[in-house]
């Protein structure tokens, strides 16, 4: 068989023109992973699409609906997973477009596309094989694949001996209602109980029986090769894909015995804390130590343009208070723990709680908040919109106060914080010059972030909802 091979300065990238029109196939080669990654991240993708609450495991291409249709918004795409494995799958078409990113597994992969038209095949079952195109993907390789709908496709591992999987892909629907539906699979799509093999069609009985009576090496089917590291078939390429198949074997198993979930970490975009001019005007801290202090601050930070439906202010405040106690910031904690070795010796107050907040660990005196929290005042408006405490403590070398307020109102949460500092002598005014600014640029947003944080998904599991 004639062959020729040429460089290319991009992507390798292979087209298949229908004789008939219409949308051509289209691969791409993206990137060359290391020795074993294709098998190992086949294994591990695998293992999360089985625990996809849509998993389906038909036509020996198991697959998953990660996202569907949003037809009340005019979006007819959609979003799939779908695996094929070491024995491929099946010759089969959708009526659709289809585009699809893959890595293939250490074995490398085949793609078999035929354009041939249901009048093709009704005319000569061997007109399938005669419009029959091939394209090799290299081991352990990211690519890319588009056709349109109607176009016959098998996926096969190239090397079917190596008991590789042919690759794991992302599919992208582009309309899951086009192409020519039956008006019962139109509607089923219309109801959101697509899948990937309710899309699909497979090979007439008539085709199929003369492919199964067709030796393969009579087909002489045209092939297009895709390569990066070197040139197919070139010895270089033969050994690493030797060396990969191996080294993939390991990898899968490996994969398989890990941990098959993921993680999630949520915020809600409360990460701007905005450092104001004073206190507000109807703060606690208005009059406390009113008649002289040696520092003042005052933060804001905005949870939510969204305001809970049926949570009061003084429960959100709650939750930021017991945030402050059980999850500070490790970076002030650490700061603690250093001023805390360096100021016991001087006989003054320890805390292992940023300063603002410090004093919720003193002892339950005649004002408490919310039933566990030692505060000085507080205050709660008989509407529930706005609640605040004041907090502090006295030692020898200074005072300090701070007021800590939840706000709802015009459909947004604001969370404050406000600090006053008297000092009662040279040494406590030493010390305020010394961490000022590390408190106001790091100590105070870093604890109102962690702690608000910690609060909305406390409120989330005591079922609030949101409008």
């Amino acid at each position: 068989m004639s062959y020729r091979s040429h460089a290319t300065a991009s992507f390798p990238s292979a087209t298949i023109t229908p004789a008939q029109g219409g949308l051509p196939v289209e691969v791409n080669l993206i990137a060359q992973l290391g020795h074993g990654a294709g098998s190992q991240l086949v294994a591990s993708a695998q293992a999360r699409q089985r625990a996809h609450p849509s998993f389906i495991d038909e036509l020996d291409e198991p697959s998953a609906q990660l996202g569907g249709m949003h037809l009340a918004q005019g979006d007819t795409t959609s979003l799939y997973t779908f695996a094929v494995g070491a024995k491929g799958h099946p010759f089969h078409r959708h009526a659709g477009h289809r585009v699809f990113t893959a890595v293939s597994g250490s074995g490398g992969a085949l793609l078999r596309f035929s354009t041939a038209t249901t009048d093709d095949l009704a005319a000569d079952p061997a007109n399938f094989a005669r419009l029959l195109r091939h394209v090799s993907i290299p081991p352990d390789c990211l690519f890319t694949v588009r056709f349109g709908g109607g176009t016959w496709h098998q996926f096969l591992p190239l090397n079917p001996r190596s008991q590789h999987p042919a690759f794991f892909a992302l599919s992208c629907h582009t309309n899951e209602l086009g192409g020519e539906l039956d008006p019962a699979l139109r509607q089923k799509v219309m109801d959101g109980e697509a899948s990937i093999p309710a899309l699909t069609e497979v090979l007439p009985a008539a085709v199929q029986a003369w492919m199964a009576h067709t030796p393969p090496d009579q087909l002489h089917v045209p092939l297009m090769a895709l390569a990066l590291e070197a040139a197919p078939d070139s010895l270089q390429v033969k050994l690493c894909g030797f060396a990969r198949r191996i080294v993939g074997t390991f990898r899968a198993r490996l994969a398989a015995l890990g941990h098959a979930g993921g993680f999630l970490r949520e915020t809600l975009g409360w990460q701007t804390v905005v450092e104001l001019d004073g206190p507000d005007t109807d703060s606690l801290l208005r009059a406390e130590l009113a008649d002289g202090f040696d520092h003042e601050d005052a933060f804001r930070l905005a949870v939510s343009q969204r305001q809970p439906r049926g949570v009061r202010a003084e429960m959100l405040l709650a939750d930021v208070l017991e945030g402050f106690v059980n999850d500070p910031p490790r970076g002030v904690s650490h700061l603690m723990a250093l001023r805390n070795a360096v100021v016991k010796p001087l006989g003054l107050r320890t805390s292992h709680l940023g300063c603002p907040v410090s004093s919720l660990l003193g002892p339950v005196d005649k004002h408490v908040f919310a039933g566990r929290f030692p505060v000085h005042t507080q205050y709660v408006s008989p509407d529930g919109s706005y609640a605040q405490v004041i907090l502090g403590a006295n030692d020898r070398h200074l005072r300090f106060r701070s007021c800590v307020a939840v706000r709802i109102t015009d459909g947004r949460v604001d969370v404050s914080m406000g600090t006053r500092v008297r000092c009662h002598n040279a040494f406590g005014r030493l010390y305020i010059r010394a961490i000022r600014g590390v408190h106001r640029r790091y100590v105070s947003p870093a604890m109102m972030r962690r702690a608000v944080a910690y609060a909305l998904p406390a409120r989330t599991l005591h079922k609030a909802a949101w409008t």
